[in-house]
């Protein structure tokens, strides 16, 4: 029994040690790269947060300038950040093959309002002023990729205006800009309704939004059915088709499987809801447009999480699914340690009676021999040893006739040295 708890023990450590230092455990603290303070973003992030501390995960959220800067971080090995919620279109150009998608989080749509009515083309705001979003920002990198594909490149005669959000409302107000391009906060349902109760003020209709996801794989094609703003006043009075990229929560490839499930699992609660743009159980969603999906992702949103996270405390089940890992490994090396304990056991027992015969052949051998009567002395004195380590040996029973054969040669090699002496 000794042996086979030996052998056990010495697997678990081995489990153990390949356990903590081939697969470590989940990291108790990460970092996500969110977005300007009060904006969507932070306050996704913020959600996130107290989900995770709920499984003993620090999240600590950073502001920033928006996608553009998410990103940098993110690329930047320098930066001590984990994941961050990236706009789509942010990319274009820039090796991401370090990076990887968790899922598409909620939709960030450009809405175009311009000052009069019949404009149903980016392209017709040529020679305009236009409000473009801040420098940094998703929005402001979005507008110009679409008005580059529009013919309007910065330089020319059309004036591109560094504001956003309520500033740029209140320049198409005023009548310092001619159109404002929006996206994700800075159209927000009230900033809409407000505007579009302004006269003079109109919205573009995207009448060309399936062109656009077919020349910028990131963007979708989403409406704003008649009434969907305001039901009483019928705001707006007929569909609107609109074009919009999605948020990604984009992680570097190294982010532990479990914080994955965790991060996946607290977007599930704060973005499944139905809104204005959503159906109920759109988001998070598998679909990722410039990221590669990671494999941990497309496990969760096939079977969701697994057994043991499901049942136990996530340490625990962490733990546990981490040593699963190596079970089959360990047993297809331990099974036939196990085997060979009873052989090795064997051998270790004969072992130890094989031992005297050594020594009662050298002693026969000497009884043999012309010896003086010091040395017969000496050789009784050896046996005398040889009777009193037999008399204290603790011998299994499976093997007390070897045992007692031992015992019988022992007096055999006696008798023989006592004639010598006659």
């Amino acid at each position: 029994m000794l042996p086979y708890i030996v052998v056990a023990a010495v697997a678990a450590l081995v489990v153990t040690l390949i356990v903590w230092l081939v697969d470590p455990a989940p990291p108790k603290t990460i970092t996500l790269s969110a977005g300007p303070h009060d904006s969507s973003f932070v306050v996704a992030a913020d959600q996130y947060k107290k989900i995770l501390a709920q499984n003993g995960i620090t999240l600590n959220v950073l502001e920033s300038d928006g996608s553009v800067q998410n990103l940098q971080r993110l690329l930047d090995p320098k930066q001590h950040v984990d994941l961050a919620l990236v706009q789509g279109g942010v990319a274009n150009g820039l090796d991401t093959a370090s990076l990887m998608s968790l899922g598409s989080v909620f939709y960030v749509p450009v809405v175009v309002f311009y000052r009069g009515t019949g404009v149903t083309q980016l392209s017709q705001l040529e020679g305009k002023r236009i409000a473009v979003g801040r420098e940094g920002s998703g929005t402001r990198l979005l507008a110009l990729q679409l008005l580059d594909a529009n013919g309007i490149l910065p330089g020319g005669d059309t004036t591109f205006v560094p504001s956003d959000g309520l500033q740029a409302a209140t320049q198409l107000v005023t009548g310092e800009v001619d159109a404002a391009i929006l996206s994700g906060d800075s159209a927000t349902r009230g900033l809409m309704l407000r505007l579009l109760r302004v006269p003079g003020i109109s919205v573009m209709n995207f009448d060309e939004a399936a062109a656009y996801t077919r020349l910028f794989p990131y963007l979708d094609q989403i409406d704003l059915p008649p009434g969907v703003l305001d039901l009483r006043r019928k705001i707006p009075p007929e569909t609107v088709h609109l074009i919009s990229p999605t948020v990604e929560l984009v992680a570097r490839t190294n982010l532990h499987p479990a914080i994955s499930d965790l991060l996946i699992e607290a977007a599930q609660e704060v973005h499944g809801m139905p809104g204005l743009l959503q159906r109920a159980g759109q988001f998070p969603s598998p679909v990722a447009h410039e990221y590669q999906i990671s494999e941990d992702a497309q496990r969760y949103y096939r079977t969701g999480k697994s057994f043991l996270y499901r049942t136990l405390p996530f340490w625990l089940a962490s733990i546990g699914d981490r040593t699963l890992v190596l079970l089959l490994p360990v047993a297809v090396l331990l099974f036939p340690a196990m085997r060979l304990i009873p052989a090795l056991y064997r051998w270790r027992v004969r072992s130890r009676i094989y031992r005297y015969y050594g020594s009662l052949i050298a002693i026969e051998r000497g009884a043999l021999a012309q010896t003086t009567g010091e040395e017969r002395a000496r050789l009784f004195a050896e046996l005398d040893r040889i009777e009193e380590s037999l008399n204290r040996l603790r011998m299994p029973l499976a093997y007390a006739d070897a045992f007692y054969v031992l015992r019988e040669h022992v007096g055999f090699v006696r008798g023989r040295l006592g004639a010598g002496t006659r």
